[in-house]
């Protein structure tokens, strides 16, 4: 039951961007700022939408919760993208980028104090990205996280660094967190450049003036953003179900052994997450007619089996009424908004949007290992969750491996990452089991290590914790976030990417290979022609984005095919053994 006074006082003074007294609710603490209005949007949402830029301001001084999703699923960020106006997109960035840093300084002493209770280990993570579009699989990056853990310091090194400039960026960065009793020591060493920039976690969140100022975003970076489509990628596991994974020809053997890393996966602990759906939104409302132009491409063959193309628009409905806004195109009126018996319809708030979206269906597939001595919950998962702050790729597969699933350590696991990428991530080399480092060894028989109760005793040289000797020292710096991974970004760079030719030796093999898609094709159609008797008349040569959707289409009827004699071969199987059954 609302109060005395007008109903979402918050809202309504974002409505009229009465920013001065909005400065003045927010001063008396009295307002829950972070209140949804009848049609779901908080006012730092509403604020955004309307282009209010001083209302934002304002309201982000507040903390206002930048990571907040609409009800359609769009980030506030996104929303700032969609007005188009640069001053907005840097400031909704900026704050975007401080509340992750302060999220992710404040969650460290908690990660690393499970971990201290944790056995002392070393793992590597490697990330594999495939595609289902031929060829494009060997343009895809893949990179190796390594782990080191010892105590309460956690150490991962990267080589992938994201992406600029539409071209992947590596380099040797380790990310080196260390435990002590103020808080945590966080250092980001740059091997290539032999430079170490620190942080301690006390003193920066004590700062936060200091701390916001080294977020604000390039020019060129919010250009960046203005110039690309806003892509909203989303994993929906609501209906996902695990099915083992049948072994042997007919399905019926159970024994067969498939070895990850060193650990036996039993084939009937092999399995397939189904029904994961994959969402794919993209707006292009803010773009220029060139940017348009530009992020549909039409340019190679690739093109249409990457899904740029839109597929369906939808805008805002209703036709503009003469006292519209450019935010407010159909002239919905302050008493129309907030009432919530009153029906919009069609009509909203904003810019029109333009939008195209794509669901696909993947199966996601799981290795797992009752043997491996690893614990997913007290020695992994707080990796994870420490990583996926501040990268997409883990995030989602933090959201995949939190569903409840079946028994065992995951050694590798493949899921669905953009549209028509895959990330298979498998561990492996654990303690150094399979290439040995000089920085992690088995104790001795008879020491304290190797008499814990840990079932894969290893220890850790604590000097992989510390600067290198030679390295230069200073102190944090933000002027780029270093792992920018928003969906949006990241899955128009890695389209756009994979459009481009490769590097040379790539250019290469994959001409080899088009060559020899184009022989097979070509006495294909040869054997259909002389099919067809000598009077047929001759075939102009097919394009190669026509070849590659005969292959595509020839790979599906094959796969079809062989699914169809695997069935009838496992339903003669059934009624043979049916039949010895009966005649016992």
């Amino acid at each position: 039951m609302a109060g005395p006074g007008p109903t979402f006082p918050l809202h309504r003074l974002v409505w009229a961007n009465r920013h001065r007294e909005l400065e003045a609710a927010l001063h008396s603490s009295q307002h829950d700022i972070e209140q949804e209005d009848p049609r779901g949007r908080t006012p730092l949402e509403l604020a955004v939408s309307l282009g209010n830029l001083e209302s934002v301001r304002v309201l982000l001084r507040h903390n206002a919760n930048v990571g907040k999703e609409s009800c359609q699923g769009w980030a506030v960020l996104q929303e700032a993208v969609s007005t188009g106006d640069p001053e907005m997109v840097q400031l909704v960035l900026q704050y975007r980028d401080y509340q992750r840093a302060t999220q992710r300084l404040a969650g460290i002493p908690e990660l690393l104090n499970k971990l201290r209770q944790a056995p002392d280990f070393y793992v590597e993570m490697k990330w594999e990205f495939t595609s289902w579009v031929p060829l494009v699989s060997k343009m895809c990056p893949s990179d190796v996280y390594r782990v080191w853990k010892r105590g309460e310091n956690l150490r991962v090194d990267t080589s992938l660094l994201g992406f600029e400039h539409m071209t992947w960026q590596r380099g040797r960065r380790s990310f080196i967190f260390k435990g002590q009793e103020a808080g945590a020591l966080v250092m980001e060493v740059d091997h290539d450049r032999q430079l170490v920039h620190t942080e301690t976690l006390g003193l920066t969140l004590h700062e936060p003036e200091a701390l916001l100022a080294t977020m604000r975003p390039s020019e060129e970076h919010v250009a960046s953003r203005l110039t690309s489509p806003i892509v909203s990628t989303h994993l929906d596991t609501r209906n996902v179900a695990f099915e083992r994974n049948k072994c042997g020809i007919w399905g019926w053997r159970s024994e067969k052994m498939e070895t990850v890393s060193g650990y036996e996966a039993k084939a009937g602990e092999v399995y397939s997450a189904t029904n994961v759906e994959l969402v794919t939104r993209t707006r292009t409302e803010h773009l220029s007619d060139q940017d348009k132009s530009r992020s549909k491409g039409g340019k190679t063959p690739f093109q249409s089996f990457l899904g740029m193309a839109q597929q369906h628009s939808s805008h805002n409905g209703a036709p503009v009424q003469q006292a519209a806004s450019p935010t407010n195109p159909t002239a919905i009126s302050p008493d129309e908004y907030f009432d919530p018996n009153f029906s919009l319809e069609s009509r909203n708030i904003g810019r029109p949007i333009e939008m195209s979206s794509k669901v696909q269906r993947f199966k996601a597939t799981l290795w797992l290992s009752e043997e491996h001595p690893l614990s997913l919950g007290d020695q992994v998962m707080p990796i994870i969750d420490l990583m996926a702050i501040s990268n997409a790729h883990f995030a989602k597969l933090r959201d995949f491996i939190t569903l409840r699933l079946p028994p065992g350590f995951p050694v590798k696991i493949e899921i669905p990452l953009f549209h028509v990428l895959n990330a298979r991530i498998t561990f492996s080399n654990l303690c150094g089991c399979d290439e040995p480092l000089s920085s992690v060894w088995v104790p001795a028989p008879g020491s304290a290590i190797a008499a814990s109760a840990s079932p894969f005793p290893c220890e850790v040289d604590p000097a992989v914790f510390e600067v290198p000797d030679g390295y230069s020292v200073l102190g944090a710096e933000r002027s780029e976030p270093l792992r920018d991974e928003d969906d949006d970004l990241l899955q128009f760079a890695i389209q756009q990417s994979l459009l481009e030719a490769g590097t040379e030796a790539e250019q290469v093999t994959a001409y080899e290979e088009q060559l020899q898609l184009e022989r097979a094709l070509q006495e294909s159609l040869q054997m259909s022609t002389e099919a067809e008797g000598p009077g047929a008349p001759l075939r102009a040569p097919p394009s190669f984005e026509e070849q590659l959707r005969l292959a595509l289409e020839l790979s599906a009827r094959e796969q079809a095919e062989w699914e169809r004699r695997g069935r009838r071969e496992e339903e003669d199987l059934q009624r043979t053994l049916q039949r010895s059954l009966t005649e016992l």
